[in-house]
């Protein structure tokens, strides 16, 4: 009888130790479960930076071809009795095409990214509005190159 007992107990106790084991697994199913959402959360934060960056950085190349034609514009004026009229052209000349070189690589960069990262909350600008709206800054860039060429620098 005794030994009925003892395995009585051995039954109880592996029971209980099935029971606590299985509520161990649940528990670490949903710290996996939490875990699977924080990581997706920050993927999508991080696609989110990635998005930004990519903006700021077509700012920049903006940015830069605007300053660049400015100065172009500006040397014909500025260096005008200054340096020899061909080298005010080649300097004015070198800058304003700089700006259209900004222009394209700031389209192309924005538009082709490399592989896509993974998504997030923030949508990016649509393509086709950062190519129209540089095509209008490369075709002022080049009114300004032909201004450097052939409109007057004088006050006459």
């Amino acid at each position: 009888m005794a030994e009925t007992t003892q395995q009585g107990e051995k039954v109880a106790a592996l029971h209980k130790g099935a029971a606590e084991v299985e509520k161990g697994a649940e528990e670490v199913k949903q710290g996996a479960q939490q875990l699977e959402k924080a990581v997706d959360h920050r993927n999508e934060l991080a696609a989110d930076r990635t998005v930004y960056a990519a903006e700021r950085t077509y700012a920049a190349w903006v940015r830069t071809g605007l300053a660049a034609m400015a100065s172009g514009i500006g040397a014909k004026k500025l260096l005008e009795g200054v340096i020899p009229e061909w080298a005010i052209l080649g300097v004015a000349s070198v800058l304003v095409l700089f700006s259209v070189f900004s222009f394209a690589v700031g389209v192309w960069r924005e538009v082709m990214p490399g592989p896509p990262p993974p998504r997030g909350f923030i949508r990016r600008i649509h393509p086709a509005f950062i190519v129209f709206f540089n095509i209008c800054l490369l075709l002022v860039a080049l009114a300004a190159l032909v201004s450097v060429w052939f409109g007057r620098t004088g006050g006459d």
